[in-house]
């Protein structure tokens, strides 16, 4: 399958991209003019495009799009706004467009009922909206909440659903496998999963 990652150059993207090689799919990286391609792998198709400023015909061709992106723990209010919402609902309304099959949301724990009084209140109501807007969308969704991220390779164990302990924390390695899983595998088609690694 041909797969528009958005986010493609992050920690997470970047292994997501070489996971879906692995597989035998056709990864294509959405890419700013200013990101850092090096670590994506050779040969991986390119696609110039800004989530805060996307063409009509970013996602031509493509069967999944996968929303890897963030705009990062340390960005301002408005950044986020731009990137983690308004980003990812101008890509669902694309994708919506465009032919795509099915769209796969990175999103975060605690999206469901953003907590006002969280540090991390104004990115949890940004991701908040997307989600729910690609809920209301006519695309076949999936929706990742991992807990904390961290910079570990898959481990191959993990834990979804109601049992995820909220203050616990998830590889990015095995972030990019359920990816992966949830744009090739039809029984993640509507899911929304709570997902931590654990061991």
């Amino acid at each position: 399958m041909k797969i528009l990652v958005a986010g493609s150059t992050g920690n997470t993207g970047t292994r997501l991209v070489h996971e879906l090689c692995s597989r035998g799919h056709e990864p294509v990286a959405l890419v700013r003019s200013s990101s850092d391609t090096s670590e994506l792998p050779e040969n991986v198709e390119q696609r110039l495009g800004d989530l805060t400023s996307l063409e009509d015909d970013v996602t031509e061709g493509c069967d999944v799009v996968i929303f890897a992106a963030g705009s990062g723990g340390d960005t301002s209010e408005e950044m986020t706004r731009k990137v983690d919402r308004d980003g990812a609902i101008r890509l669902i309304d694309i994708a919506e467009k465009s032919g795509v099959k099915r769209f796969v949301m990175l999103s975060s724990v605690g999206t469901e009922d953003p907590d006002p009084n969280s540090d991390l209140a104004h990115y949890l109501q940004a991701k908040h909206v997307a989600d729910e807007r690609l809920k209301a969308s006519s695309l076949d969704y999936v929706i990742l909440r991992p807990v904390a991220l961290t910079d570990d390779g898959p481990t191959g164990s993990v834990r979804l659903g109601d049992e995820v302990d909220p203050k616990g924390e998830a590889a990015r390695g095995d972030v990019a496998v359920l990816l992966a899983d949830a744009a090739e595998q039809d029984e993640w088609v509507g899911a929304i999963k709570l997902m931590e690694t654990v061991g």
